[in-house]
């Protein structure tokens, strides 16, 4: 079996593990809460925080960025014209589906998936794509929340709502992580030995730990309920969202790890962050709950298949 099919089947047989440990009642629910708070809170950001201290890139990695947004718009687009015209759901409702269709799990996911197959340097460029992947795709959300859902949070007022994104970004500990990251390495700090182990000891946990967690945490979303657009919209994701991705970098000629890892990072399923936006909302929740779970399900199938694309391409 080939090496990359085998981690893509060991990182899925986690997620699975996960799952039928609350399927079977053997974990509760709630155990995934906080393993999930666990991975993002302090194992991730230690992952991302001793990435980037040691990271030996140099530059800024304006082709990955961009090809992936590029990816992400349309992506987006086609999700929010799949709910409004083929379905003819609402402005927000719509909205939620654009999310669906274009918001990656390059956290919980993408992270420990990235360093199986593409090894360290492979997640040095997923952390930068994550670096400002986090406050673009809040900002966008946030915009549209404004422009879809005015009412139901009175006048836009842009000082406000700058404020309320600045807070959002500074107390998410990803964000703070990588800042703290970048900033550190550009001042040409070490860590002490014993703190380079405590962060590493912990980093090392982030993968099992959130892949088990993202496994049992689908147990308690499960799906319910428009299933078709959720359907179609992990197509738009698994499918669509990576083959933009791939043309646009073959099309600019982005360096072959670049555009792999940038492709395998489209195909990711969505995460939970489609949902908490449908819940801001306040609609679309079973249709953002559905869509996580059936992308992941799918993905099992889809990232293998992107792989063995992405093999044949740079063999």
């Amino acid at each position: 079996m080939s090496p990359v099919i085998e981690t893509a089947l060991f990182i899925f047989g986690l997620i699975a593990c996960g799952y039928l440990s609350g399927a079977t009642g053997y974990l509760k629910i709630e155990v995934g809460d906080g393993l999930s708070a666990f991975a993002v809170r302090v194992a991730l950001p230690c992952m991302l925080f001793s990435t980037l201290t040691k990271a030996s890139f140099s530059g800024l990695p304006w082709g990955l960025w961009g090809v992936y947004f590029v990816a992400v718009i349309v992506a987006w687009t086609v999700g929010h014209l799949v709910m409004s015209r083929l379905f003819g759901r609402d402005a927000q409702a719509s909205v939620v589906g654009g999310v669906c269709a274009a918001f990656s799990n390059l956290v919980l996911l993408g992270s420990p998936f990235t360093l199986g197959i593409y090894g360290q340097p492979g997640f040095e460029l997923l952390s930068l794509l994550i670096s400002i992947h986090l406050p673009i795709m809040l900002m966008a959300s946030m915009v549209m929340f404004q422009l879809y859902g005015r009412h139901m949070g009175g006048p836009f007022e842009p000082l406000a709502f700058l404020r309320y994104f600045l807070i959002q970004l500074v107390r998410n500990p990803l964000v703070v992580a990588i800042a703290g990251g970048l900033l550190w390495r550009a001042g040409g700090l070490g860590l002490p030995g014993f703190v380079d182990r405590i962060v590493d000891g912990l980093a090392v946990a982030a993968g099992p730990v959130a892949l088990f967690a993202m496994g049992l945490g689908l147990r308690k979303f499960g799906i319910s309920g428009n299933v078709r657009p959720a359907v179609v919209l992990s197509f738009v994701k698994l499918m669509v969202m990576p083959a933009i991705a791939l043309g646009v970098a073959l099309l600019v000629g982005l360096p072959p790890l670049t555009t792999q890892v940038l492709v395998t990072a489209a195909g990711l399923p969505a995460g939970i962050n489609s949902y908490l936006i449908a819940i801001q909302f306040g609609t679309g929740q079973g249709l953002a709950s559905n869509q996580m779970t059936l992308t992941t399900a799918g993905a099992a199938v889809t990232t293998s298949f992107w792989l063995m694309v992405l093999h044949h391409v740079f063999a």
